[in-house]
């Protein structure tokens, strides 16, 4: 008896490429049934049309995928080694990498929203690490036994496609699959060009769902994430952002924070709404001596009618009507009001008589958190020391408008002076706030924030306004509450991995990483911005990078629903 090996290339040849084909088509039907974690991830379709559109789609891509394996890494090495051993031990290997891949991938897109991709690989990979560190021995456990069940299904189906080869040649029964799979290729396509054309939802926003597949656009995925108003975007119409959803009611203390010491130490945020240069920042750090935390890599994209709702709220602009219609007072000032601490808003650069009808929107929110304010023109009365030291224990807040940098940094060295004299020093927050023009809400504004206890250092990770509100929580009130639960911050001194930061304005969402920074707009035009180079940069749509914005965006949101 011949053996195989010894046939004619050509006739080993057909042969092996014969039980390609079938041991291809039994893994079509394996990546079908392990694909259908994306589907099931995904809310169903409302129409029969997007339904439709669906099921084509999901069987014929998945197919396709899994067919081009075999065309662009099997098939050229079974024309170069047509040795049968070798040919089905390798082919199990691929499609085993293949299917894990999958799963991985599947595992990703439940989590984060997106498939395995370069730009994104900083997310992905503190996924997983957190996966391995939060229960490492069922992550390789869990590991091990789907490598194990995938190859060995792969070893029986070559064996089996190997030894049955004939008999399945004869067979009829594939092509009842392959020949509607192929049409559903062609009608899903078809489908897709007549949405796009007619702006048809319910199967755009199936864009992102299966990997490789059809890419998106932005506000697509801001309709489909509950941030952009369907119908608006069904009209071809241009809105602010808002969400669809209803947002969780804003918290209450419920007397969490330990009461037993009276506080003596007071927080002073010396705030202006002119950015601050590095320069000015190290003036000041040379006088500190103690507790320096110099935030490098300080964001701040807002207005300045809504930057004070992300100091105080510690959460994303888009929350802002949801939380004024709930009439609800940021968590810090509730436990402040609790414990009977004092609180004050100082103006300084703003006539006493006149104030342009432009800034009234401005001291809207802050005229509900602070009723009584000071307004001055001059810093005159505030420069001595014991006038300083005689703020009752709480949060004074002193605001300084307009091109004044000289009073600015005089109050701060009379600020430091007081400071020195006391025995206990007070937490310090210095930073800018609001963008008067676009052009500047992508770039860095570099922050100082002062605790007496710790230690100096600078922070290079990624900070913002939603963050004061967790630190001041934790470092001055002492209360062990969970961040998430209020806002979409954190403590500043906690921070030790790489996040996204994002927020939103009227047209559209910024988001920052710790490479660029982002903008995209409802019309899904993208404008990047190099962190490092300090400078515009010309960039592809980072849609995954956007995806990790929205996340954070309804970090709260989500937190809130799920405590309801």
């Amino acid at each position: 008896m011949v053996s195989f090996e010894s046939k004619p290339y050509s006739k080993r040849l057909l042969q092996l490429v014969s039980w390609s084909h079938w041991f291809t088509f039994f893994n079509i039907i394996a990546a079908i049934l392990l694909s259908s974690i994306y589907i099931l991830s995904e809310s169903m379709p409302d129409t029969l049309l997007g339904k439709t559109y669906l099921v084509t789609t999901w069987l014929s891509h998945m197919a396709f995928l899994t067919f081009m394996s075999f065309v662009l890494i099997l098939f050229p090495i079974t024309l170069l080694f047509p040795r049968t051993r070798f040919i089905r031990v390798v082919a199990s290997i691929i499609f085993t990498a293949e299917l894990l891949l999958l799963l991985l991938d599947a595992y990703i897109y439940t989590r984060l929203g997106y498939h395995l991709n370069i730009s994104s690989s900083a997310p992905i990979l503190e996924l997983i690490s957190n996966e391995i560190q939060q229960n490492s021995r069922a992550f390789w456990f869990v590991s091990l036994v789907l490598t194990m069940v995938i190859l060995s299904f792969e070893l029986i189906t070559s064996n089996y496609a190997w030894k049955h080869l004939k008999e399945l040649q004869k067979t009829i029964f594939a092509r009842f699959i392959v020949i509607p799979l192929v049409a559903f290729f062609f009608l899903s396509h078809i489908v897709h060009i007549w949405a796009d054309a007619n702006l048809e939802y319910d199967v755009l926003r199936q864009d992102t769902v299966l990997p490789l597949s059809y890419p998106s656009t932005a506000k697509t995925l801001l309709t489909k994430y509950g941030m952009f108003d369907e119908v608006d975007y069904i009209a071809r119409r241009t809105s602010p952002l808002a969400f669809t959803d209803s947002v969780p009611q804003y918290p209450i203390y419920q007397g969490q924070c330990p009461s037993d010491n009276a506080l003596k130490q007071s927080v002073f945020m010396v705030i202006s709404d002119q950015t601050l240069q590095v320069k000015q920042l190290d003036k000041i750090k040379h006088r500190i001596k103690q507790g320096k935390l110099s935030l490098d890599n300080h964001v701040d994209n807002a207005l300045p009618k809504e930057a004070w709702f992300n100091l105080f709220y510690s959460l994303p602009s888009i929350y802002k009507k949801a939380l004024t219609e709930q009439q609800a007072q940021p968590l810090l000032l509730q436990i402040m009001a609790r414990k009977d601490l004092a609180k004050s808003f100082t103006v300084v650069g703003e006539s006493n008589n006149e104030q342009p009808a432009k800034d009234m929107s401005l001291f809207t929110l802050t005229d509900k958190l602070f009723p009584e304010k000071t307004k001055l023109d001059d810093i005159s009365s505030l420069i001595f020391a014991d006038k300083l030291n005689s703020y009752a224990p709480g949060l004074h807040v002193f605001y300084f408008k307009g091109n004044n940098s000289y009073q600015f940094e005089l109050f701060l060295d009379a600020l430091i002076s007081a400071q020195n004299k006391k025995q206990q020093k007070d937490i310090l927050w210095i930073s800018s706030i609001g963008n008067h023009t676009f052009d500047t809400s992508l770039s860095i504004k570099p922050a100082l924030l002062v605790l007496p206890e710790s230690k100096n250092r600078s922070i290079g990770k990624l900070t913002s306004h939603m963050d004061v509100q967790p630190t001041l929580i934790k470092r001055w009130l002492s209360c062990d509450i969970e961040a998430k639960s209020y806002s979409n911050g954190t403590d500043i001194k906690k921070l030790s991995n790489d996040r996204i930061i994002a927020n939103t304005m009227d047209n559209g969402i910024v988001v920052f990483n710790k490479d660029k920074s982002m903008f995209v707009d409802q019309n899904g035009n993208f404008q990047s911005y190099s962190i490092q180079l300090t400078a515009p940069i010309t960039a592809k749509p980072d849609f995954p990078l956007m995806i990790d914005g929205v996340h954070f965006i309804k970090q709260f949101s989500k937190q809130g629903n799920k405590v309801q």
